[in-house]
């Protein structure tokens, strides 16, 4: 028996990714690294390991807290995995919430109802 389980498995088994087959998409794009190394989707996770996973814009940093290859109910995670992001990386969360309207590229369409209301809201039309 192995010490370890399948990353993507485990990235699927505590809710990181959706479905199995996007946490081995981002395996393969390099947005999973552990231990300084871009890894591939076969790869073992074993108990202590930090797993850095890159979702835009932020880089999670997870470490692995217990192993398993069946997915598991969202109260059950933290049996899993501690969550080891620095606060700066979700300090990018907050902003991009508080700037959610100003995101559109220049000239790519008319803003909607509520862009509209803040737009004069903020400039006390």
């Amino acid at each position: 028996m192995t010490s370890g389980v399948r990353i993507d498995k485990w990235l699927w088994a505590v809710r990181i990714y959706k479905t199995r087959s996007i946490a081995t998409d981002a395996c393969r794009k390099g947005h999973v690294v552990v231990s300084d190394v871009e890894v591939k989707p076969s790869r073992e996770v074993r108990i202590g390991d930090i797993i850095e996973v890159k979702k835009n814009p932020v880089v999670y940093h997870f470490r692995v807290v217990g192993l398993t290859e069946n997915r598991v109910g969202a109260k059950l995670v933290p049996g899993y995995l501690e969550d080891v992001t620095p606060a700066e990386n979700l300090k990018i969360l907050e902003m991009k919430k508080y700037m959610q309207w100003s995101d559109r590229d220049k000239g790519t369409g008319r803003p909607t109802k509520k862009e509209r209301r803040d737009i004069d809201d903020f400039l006390d039309y």
